[in-house]
C-alpha cells in the first residue's frame, strides 16, 4: 500500500522506517548528523523546509513532509485497516465458495 505524506509524494507504506516530529530533529545531535549526512548523499528530500512538519525515513530517502506526525499516522493506520479489510474480503470469499 502507499501513503501520501505531503508535496506529491507517495511512498511504499512497507518502506516506511520511522516518522519523526520536525522539531524534534534539532534537539538530537544523532539525528542532525544523520541528516547531514544523508543530505550530502543527495537521499534528503526537502520542498519546503519552513513547512516541515515530520520527516519521514524510508529505506533509501528521507523525506520533509508538510504533514504533521498525527496526520501521517492516521494516513498509515487507514492504509493498515484498509490491508485487513481485504483481508477478511478475500477469506469471506474462499468460505462462500
Amino acid at each position: 500500500m502507499f501513503i501520501h505524506i505531503g508535496d506529491d509524494h507517495v511512498i511504499q507504506s512497507k518502506d516506511v522506517i520511522s516518522i519523526i516530529d520536525y522539531s524534534l530533529v534539532s534537539s538530537s545531535t544523532i539525528n542532525e548528523e544523520m541528516l547531514t549526512e544523508l543530505r550530502n548523499k543527495n537521499q534528503v528530500i526537502v520542498t519546503d523546509e519552513e513547512q516541515t512538519k515530520a520527516v519521514v525515513i524510508t529505506n533509501d530517502r528521507v523525506y520533509y513532509s508538510p504533514l504533521s506526525v498525527l496526520t501521517l499516522k492516521k494516513r498509515a493506520s487507514m492504509i493498515s485497516t484498509i490491508s485487513r479489510l481485504e483481508d477478511y474480503a478475500e477469506v469471506n470469499e474462499e468460505e462462500e465458495r
